[in-house]
């Protein structure tokens, strides 16, 4: 079973700005391109931190003040104070960044931006130089995939590759991405299976049997 590696739904031209880079130069291009952060690289293309949006806003919050002349956001930590007062890349920056190699899987990088709660991972080669950039909207883009391209894929590699079933004896049908599946199996052991490798499927949005078996092979519960 082939799963999407980040290398295909990757942004390869991706804007990126120099440790010296000015405020308002990330700004304009962070407006103009209509992106929502910017990787900072070294002279040799490594990344060495990332710019967003809300790394610009800082100054915005750090501007505010209250009535009498104080800060409006008090007990601002150290590091948070030193960003909202940058002016060049290197000292708005996020570091180090989190970054996501080509050949993850979809699974892997959505895994990492969930702990993370990032929108977005720079991607790296193996000398961890700049070679793209992946969002959440990437993605995404394997839900796309066809339904018949779907059917075409577990029948082949999760039921007749992997499994060794006749994908004869079972009917797999696919309707916007969810998975039903009805038949006869030999054993009741092999339903689990068949829901667990037909979820992990690129594009499959959810699982659902109707199998019948010839014989009852899992212990009871209740003994």
């Amino acid at each position: 079973m082939r799963h999407r590696r980040i290398e295909e739904l990757m942004t390869r031209e991706v804007v990126s700005v120099r440790g010296d880079t000015p405020f308002k130069e990330i700004a304009r291009l962070l407006a103009e391109h209509r992106v929502t952060a910017v990787p900072v690289i070294d002279s040799s293309n490594r990344v060495a931190g990332v710019v967003s949006e809300g790394d610009l806003l800082r100054k915005t919050t750090d501007l505010v003040t209250a009535p009498d002349g104080r800060p409006a956001i008090p007990g601002l930590e150290a590091w948070e104070r030193a960003k909202a007062e940058g002016t060049r890349a290197e000292e708005l920056m996020s570091a180090p960044p989190v970054c996501a190699r080509t050949d993850w899987t979809v699974a892997e990088a959505a895994r990492l931006m969930e702990v993370q709660k990032l929108k977005r991972l720079v991607v790296v080669d193996d000398a961890d130089r700049l070679v793209g950039i992946v969002s959440r909207r990437d993605l995404l883009e394997i839900f796309l995939r066809e339904d018949a391209e779907i059917r075409r894929e577990i029948n082949a590699d999760v039921l007749t590759d992997t499994l060794r079933l006749d994908p004869a004896a079972l009917t797999v049908e696919v309707r916007n991405g969810r998975v039903k599946l009805s038949g006869r199996l030999p054993l009741r052991s092999a339903i689990p299976a068949i829901e667990r490798m037909c979820a992990k499927v690129d594009g499959v949005v959810s699982v659902s049997t109707d199998l019948a078996y010839d014989a009852d092979d899992l212990p009871d519960p209740t003994t």
